[in-house]
């Protein structure tokens, strides 16, 4: 993918990546990063990290920017922009108007890549992959089916002989994009979950224990057995944690996958980029599939923030929509789309520094 000449020029080489899983920085040590116009901060959601994780070390290693990123959930990394401590948050739910006001001053989403949200279980001595109706995984969650050999799940997997063993619940503890994900879904395929939980980064769980991130779904999953969880696909993959099928509105079960992630999220996204993607209409899409957005202020001069720091944001997320691209199949995620890499550009065109345009002069 070729990017303008100016930008391999301008970049500056610098010290080492710093990626962060854990909690957020100190008001102190986020100041004093902060002054550093070679080390960029992000926080948020953790179904990106897999992908940010080698796209940050990968960025270090061709410019010498450091990109310290905290995967410290959706909610987490909204806080952190709205409270102006890191350059940019994550979320794989565009933020409410409620949090836009909060912001102060407007925001764009760039879209990074898409997902699939999956659900894995952990039944001993069960090598099949299930299946899953949306009114079996609505019943579930909502507490109504309770045992996995309950006749609605036993029915539409008859090859196997599921035990009689209690489901164990697990959702997100703290406030998640891969959660809106979920009951997105959930709030669309069932009105009784619509019109007693709805949808939200974080609602109150009718049944379930709670782990904090992907990872801390994952670790309870495999550690309980007869547990049911929702995690990104990369997260079920690199724990060797089945996965299953999940039947979409054309009445297919689907494998999430790439490609059906790619059927999903393969539509024209409005101006904004603010696009759920949740029960698909394409026959062969995952229907549990949605977007991670990296959010950034529209202007970026605020506080004591550098026009040189600004610059580096956007030249940082001109590269990932661009040439990081190429590293998302290999980590289970589907690339942007041209029409969405066009509409991703867009938005990075319009960030500014004092009403001026910073990437005026990049050419796709």
């Amino acid at each position: 993918m070729k990017y303008s000449s100016w930008f391999k020029l301008a970049l500056v080489m610098a010290g080492v990546v710093g990626l962060s899983a854990c909690g957020g920085h100190s008001g102190q040590s986020t100041q004093q990063s902060s002054s550093d116009a070679q080390t960029l901060l992000g926080a948020g959601s953790t179904f990106v990290y897999p992908l940010y994780s080698k796209l940050f070390a990968l960025y270090h290693q061709q410019t010498g920017i450091r990109v310290n990123y905290q995967s410290i959930g959706s909610g987490g990394g909204i806080l952190q922009l709205i409270n102006k401590t890191v350059d940019f948050g994550d979320s794989d739910a565009p933020l409410t108007a409620d949090q836009e006001q909060q912001a102060g001053t407007p925001v764009v989403h760039i879209p990074i890549c898409s997902g699939a949200v999956v659900l894995t279980y952990n039944l001993p001595g069960i090598q099949d992959t299930l299946l899953f109706t949306p009114n079996v995984l609505a019943g579930i969650y909502l507490g109504t089916i309770t045992r996995w050999n309950d006749p609605a799940l036993q029915s539409i997997n008859p090859q196997v002989k599921l035990p009689d063993l209690p489901i164990a619940v697990v959702h997100r503890s703290d406030g998640s994009g891969t959660t809106n994900i979920f009951t997105n879904y959930l709030a669309k395929i069932s009105p009784d979950w619509k019109n007693k939980v709805g949808a939200s980064t974080s609602v109150n769980w009718p049944v379930g224990l709670g782990g904090k991130g992907n990872e801390g779904v994952s670790g309870l999953v495999k550690q309980t057995p007869g547990a049911i969880g929702y995690v990104e696909l990369a997260y079920a993959i690199q724990n060797q944690m089945p996965v299953a099928k999940v039947q979409n509105a054309s009445g297919h079960f689907i494998t999430p996958s790439i490609a059906s992630t790619q059927a999903a999220s393969n539509i024209n996204l409005p101006a904004d980029a603010k696009v759920f993607v949740t029960n698909t209409s394409a026959p062969d899409g995952y229907p549990i599939s949605g977007f991670t957005w990296a959010i950034l202020y529209r202007e970026q001069h605020y506080g004591d923030r550098s026009r040189a720091r600004a610059e580096e944001l956007v030249k940082l997320f001109w590269w990932v929509i661009h040439d990081g691209q190429a590293y998302c199949a290999n980590l289970h995620y589907a690339p942007l789309s041209p029409a969405a890499t066009t509409t991703a550009e867009k938005l990075l065109q319009s960030v500014t520094f004092d009403g001026q345009p910073l990437l005026h002069a990049a050419k796709p």
